[in-house]
């Protein structure tokens, strides 16, 4: 099962939800996370990578102060874990 990770739009912090789920309640500020409309950062396999990838996300966020990934980062990540993925595999 493929979970997405995905960001509150309340308090922008990071989370993840299985394919299946349309909502989610924000551990931080409780907001009522609307998973179909919530931008998906990157799929991850399952809920162990999700929360590493949650963590790092948040993580290297507040070490560069800044709110958001760029375009180019986005890609990154997603090319990065896909070579991760690879690598476990093989």
């Amino acid at each position: 099962m493929m979970y997405r990770v995905i960001r509150c739009p309340g308090c922008f912090t990071f989370t993840y939800v299985d394919p299946y789920q349309h909502w989610k309640l924000c551990h931080v500020c409780g907001e009522v996370i609307d998973a179909t409309r919530a931008p998906v950062y990157l799929e991850v396999i399952d809920h162990q990578d999700a929360e590493r990838v949650v963590c790092q996300l948040q993580d290297y966020l507040e070490e560069t102060c800044r709110e958001d990934l760029d375009a180019a980062e986005k890609k990154k990540i997603r090319s990065e874990y896909a070579r991760w993925v690879r690598n476990r595999i093989d």
